[in-house]
């Protein structure tokens, strides 16, 4: 038996056998994206939600730190000390002067470099495993302060559901909206793309004769998801780093065009890409616009997913 503080618990609970937490993917519903700061972040303007894609972690006890995996990205992502689950590992045993030593195995679901915000899901769900493990108490804000130094997105996936997001994107505001399930069609790309790479491309795109087009603020969003209309929360919806990414990949342009010719309220780039998502007016819709998408052959593979989703939780 491990007894250890789960975050947001006020007394110590027994955890028999592994921990295992689950954590969603993000998308992002606006991007809205400022100039480059001089500590070399450009400065967000975001409203995230969390997505039904998951990754899985387990944490056991070990006389080490080490990692294997499955699922997506096996044998192409790396497992050493690059890699975000064992970094968030060692900034929290840093951070509370335990040692390092956890077996930790992780189930991928949430596609690579596909602006999914996959690796930031796995380094919230090693806060979540390793905090459980160690027994080491922090909050869920004690870990979202370490998570902000792994990864933008971190915050926001330990708290889930849809956010508000600011500063560099680790600064995290709840949208307490009514209570509303959207559904979306995720259309998977080949390949990822580098996010830094993506965001070079926009500062050369707005430094060029025909800068793209600005999205305008977070308010219209913000407002359209209270008023629980697809189309009106469609025709919200924002990406900054749209042009940019499909500036490096034009074959995007194509999955827009066939997610609009099957029927979807909307599509836009996920984040950085090259993932495209398309909103649907409920999950039948959803079914037949990935079924399209699917048909059409312009995407590796397209499925379903709704939200909001809450973050990184055990299982």
């Amino acid at each position: 038996m491990t007894e250890a503080w789960g975050p947001d618990d006020d007394e110590p609970r027994k955890l028999a056998g592994p921990v295992r937490v689950r954590v969603p993917a993000k998308i992002n519903l606006h991007l809205g994206v400022g100039p480059l700061r001089p500590d070399g972040f450009h400065e967000l303007n975001t409203v995230y939600h969390a997505i039904s894609l998951f990754d899985e972690l387990t944490a056991r006890q070990g006389d080490t730190l080490a990692l294997t995996m499955e699922g997506e990205g096996a044998g192409t992502l790396a497992l050493d000390e690059s890699n975000l689950i064992i970094r968030a590992a060692r900034a929290l045993a840093a951070q509370t002067r335990v040692p390092a030593h956890a077996r930790l195995h992780l189930r991928k679901s949430i596609p690579l470099a596909a602006g999914l915000a996959g690796g930031s899901a796995d380094a919230a769900a090693t806060l979540i495993a390793c905090d459980l493990l160690w027994g080491t108490g922090l909050s869920r804000d004690e870990l979202a302060e370490i998570g902000a130094e792994l990864g933008s997105d971190v915050p926001f996936l330990l708290h889930g559901g849809t956010a508000l997001g600011t500063g560099h994107g680790e600064a995290i505001s709840p949208i307490l909206a009514r209570p509303t399930t959207w559904h979306w069609v995720l259309a998977l790309a080949g390949g990822g793309l580098s996010t830094p790479e993506v965001y070079a491309k926009l500062d050369a795109l707005r430094d060029s004769p025909f800068p793209p087009k600005a999205v305008a603020g977070a308010d219209e969003l913000m407002s359209a998801l209270r008023q629980r209309d697809p189309a009106v929360l469609g025709a919200a919806l924002g990406n900054d780093l749209q042009p940019a990414a499909i500036a490096l990949r034009p074959e995007l342009t194509a999955v827009l065009e066939a997610g609009a010719a099957a029927g979807a309220v909307t599509g836009l780039v996920s984040g950085s890409g090259p993932t495209c998502v398309f909103l649907a007016t409920d999950a039948n819709h959803a079914e037949r616009v990935a079924a399209a998408l699917n048909e059409a052959g312009v995407c590796r593979e397209a499925v379903t997913a709704r939200g909001p989703m809450p973050g990184a939780r055990m299982t």
